[in-house]
């Protein structure tokens, strides 16, 4: 029997295709970060100007990136991202907004 035989990856949550996304990488490695700083700034009620803006703009790389993401890996990884942007942002938000105390 002449069979290929392929790689079992279908079992795996973090598998790719094997091919490069730069694109798609950087959107997921930017709403991460994002992600993080909105959610670590919103614990300070002086920070909020930061965590809204990181929010919103993680919120929109990270929907860009699942517009255009490729594979479960990226999929995934943007979904934490959004969520902790999200989060970030709300709480900026309730502590002041976007343009808290600059704005009068």
């Amino acid at each position: 029997m002449a069979q290929t035989t392929r790689p079992k990856t279908a079992g795996s949550l973090f598998a790719t295709d094997g091919k490069p996304h730069p694109l798609q990488d950087s959107l997921m490695v930017v709403t991460l970060v994002l992600g993080a700083l909105a959610l670590v700034t919103a614990g300070f009620h002086h920070l909020h100007l930061i965590s809204s803006w990181a929010g919103l703009v993680g919120i929109l790389t990270g929907a860009y990136g699942q517009f255009i993401s490729e594979t479960t890996r990226e999929r995934t990884l943007l979904i934490v991202g959004l969520g902790a942007s999200a989060i970030g942002f709300y709480l900026g938000v309730a502590h002041g907004g976007l343009f808290g105390g600059v704005i009068s």
